[in-house]
């Protein structure tokens, strides 16, 4: 039995958070989902299918699975990010424009943090907290 005390749901959500590029994965998803949902849009709103409607289907689905891999194996993060960044790039092809620009700018920001995020980086200490340790040590 562990000797600390219990941790809350959302403290434990933020201890696994802070342990993995959360936004980057998070927004790659999202990304790809949001461009499988305009693939389902009536023909008078979809610009073009892709290549035979395979390709628009595939990419923003592997998208959809990096992002998800970005979350739950960041030790490989450098790899999915430019696989997503690609993907997402394709994405402009293959399946309305992007999702219509949304999903591929999505993409490609998620992509872009993921690649960016540091692993060894001391968490951010919020300006509340640094103020009252100024003033306890001014004090």
């Amino acid at each position: 039995m562990p000797d600390r005390p219990r941790q809350g749901l959302r403290p434990a959500f933020r201890g696994w958070r802070a342990r993995r590029p959360f936004w980057g994965g998070l927004l790659l998803a999202l990304g790809g989902g949001e461009i499988l949902l305009t693939e389902k849009a009536s023909l008078k709103v979809v610009l073009h299918i892709g290549m035979q409607g395979l390709a628009g289907y595939l990419l923003p689905g592997l998208m959809l699975l990096l992002g998800l891999l970005i979350l739950f194996n960041p030790a490989q993060r450098l790899f999915y990010s430019i696989t997503g960044v690609l993907l997402s790039l394709g994405t402009w092809l293959t399946s309305n424009l992007g999702g219509f620009l949304i999903g591929l700018l999505l993409g490609v920001t998620g992509s872009c943090l993921a690649f960016g995020w540091l692993p060894d980086q001391e968490p951010r200490v919020s300006r509340r907290r640094r103020r009252r340790e100024a003033r306890a040590a001014g004090a």
